[in-house]
């Protein structure tokens, strides 16, 4: 069914506004990133994602750090989809992901610059919950 041209004006309007335009930016992001880390814990090419990993994390599960690293990608992948999909849920899935990865390096005792930048994602993420909350109403 082809749109009218009162439909298609409706649209670029509503596309205009700065809050739906805020929402679809973080979305996007919150489900491209996910995804793309949780793959690179299968390839390590941008990190080797075992250093930023706390040895406490081997002791509670006693794995190989890669293989966490594998367990880890495949939550991210997950994550992704999810906000993807039901982005009010995701973003909450998201940022409790988040902050554990800020707890990790705190534990860790280095890394401390990422876990700024991931507390600022974090608060990226429950800005997203907002906006998904407030689009559901």
């Amino acid at each position: 069914m082809k749109a009218t041209a009162a439909e298609r004006a409706i649209g670029r309007i509503l596309a205009a506004e700065p809050d739906r335009q805020a929402f679809l930016l973080l979305r996007t992001v919150f489900t491209v990133a996910p995804v793309l880390f949780g793959l690179d814990k299968f390839t390590n090419i941008l990190a080797d994602w075992t250093i930023y990993l706390a040895p406490v994390a081997t002791g509670v599960v006693p794995l190989p750090a890669q293989t966490i690293m594998y367990m880890v990608g495949v939550v991210e992948i997950i994550a992704g989809i999810l906000v993807a999909l039901r982005p009010r849920i995701g973003s909450l899935v998201v940022a409790a992901w988040l902050l554990g990865i800020i707890i990790n390096l705190l534990i860790l005792g280095s890394f401390h610059d990422v876990a700024l930048r991931d507390f600022g994602l974090l608060v990226g993420a429950l800005a997203l919950n907002r906006l998904a909350t407030a689009r559901s109403h």
